[in-house]
């Protein structure tokens, strides 16, 4: 899933495909404003955003799509 991290003053997204369930983004998100928000990308690499820094997150697709002329 391709999730889009905005960061408060600052002009660049954070954006980064991880296997993890819409859920588990969700969840590490959802306590923001007390503490950190942490994620573990597809090639290993982690994400750290500290509380406060936060602007948005924005969730991709759950399901990829579609390449091909097939229905």
């Amino acid at each position: 899933m391709q999730v889009t991290i905005g960061i408060k003053h600052s002009g660049r997204e954070l954006s980064l495909e991880t296997s993890a369930s819409h859920d588990e983004v969700l969840a590490a998100v959802k306590d923001a404003d007390t503490r950190a928000v942490t994620l573990r990308d597809d090639k290993g690499r982690r994400v750290f955003v500290p509380a406060g820094s936060l602007a948005y997150v924005e969730l991709g697709e759950t399901e990829p799509r579609r390449v091909g002329f097939g229905v």
